[in-house]
């Protein structure tokens, strides 16, 4: 009888101190797929008998295609400014707390984003390379061959816009006898009146005389009725006999060629064509 009420107790003792691990383990299920669920972090079922996967025990990986998915159905520019942003953390992080780990974390990152940007420059070049429509410098070469090359093309269109510009297009110069930038630029204009057979009309804002166009007129109004009241001289404008509309060309000194540009810019280019 002694040995009975012995073993009845051993019993009862054992049964106490597993009751907490067969709590646990009544709170496992059996899924629809046949997999057996325990609570997790559970000791007995988990960590000491080493149930594992099958028994969720550890967290299922996640699927490299899934997660791929989600990824791609976030914006690319909110992604972008979480790239921004994580690159901003890290880098105040390592300048605040400059441990070694903080450090390399940066720039471990940093050179993450350096390798995606030089990705995306390599495949820009081949993507200009292979349709010629996306390359600009076609259109305006940078390399000196084909700068050189585009650079005499364009000097000998513009000279033979400028040889005809008197046909349609008339130049008012304003001066003033009492300028010395007027003094150094009306030289300039002159020539350039005379290389191509340009047009000048010399208009002078204080009635006083221009020695490289004795021919000129002495303002009436014309200064203001160009729009040009509270510009400075000496001054450059072009007038289209056809749309009788004025386009001021420049103000103070210019040299030759800008001059000759200019007038070919606004009379044969449209907006934007150049750049």
């Amino acid at each position: 009888m002694t040995r009975i009420w012995g073993a009845v107790l051993s019993a009862a003792m054992l049964s106490a101190a597993l009751a907490p691990n067969i709590a646990a383990a009544q709170q496992s299920e059996e899924g629809d797929d046949g997999l057996i669920r325990v609570q997790q972090g559970d000791d007995f079922y988990c960590r000491e008998r080493n149930l594992g996967q099958w028994f969720y025990c550890e967290k299922p990986k996640p699927d490299p295609e899934t997660a791929a998915q989600a990824q791609s159905s976030i914006p690319a520019a909110v992604r972008l400014k979480a790239i921004s942003e994580k690159l901003e953390e890290l880098k105040a992080r390592a300048i605040l707390e400059p441990t070694t780990q903080n450090v390399q974390a940066y720039i471990s990152y940093q050179r993450e984003q350096l390798d995606r940007a030089s990705d995306f420059a390599d495949v820009w070049r081949r993507a200009i390379w292979q349709n010629p429509e996306l390359d600009y410098t076609l259109q305006r070469p940078i390399n000196a061959l084909g700068k050189k090359t585009w650079t005499t093309q364009r000097t000998a269109q513009r000279d033979a816009a400028l040889a005809a510009i008197s046909q349609r297009y008339g130049v008012f110069y304003f001066y003033s006898s009492g300028c010395a930038a007027c003094e150094v630029f009306s030289p300039i204009i002159r020539g350039v009146s005379d290389r191509f057979g340009m047009t000048v009309m010399a208009v002078s804002i204080d009635g006083g005389p221009n020695a490289a166009f004795p021919n000129y007129l002495i303002d009436t109004g014309q200064f203001q009725a160009m729009g040009m009241a509270g510009k400075q001289v000496p001054a450059l404008v072009l007038f289209d006999t056809v749309t009788k509309q004025p386009m001021p060309i420049g103000y103070g000194v210019m040299a030759a060629d800008d001059v000759m540009d200019r007038i070919f810019t606004l009379t044969n280019t449209e907006p934007g064509s150049d750049f």
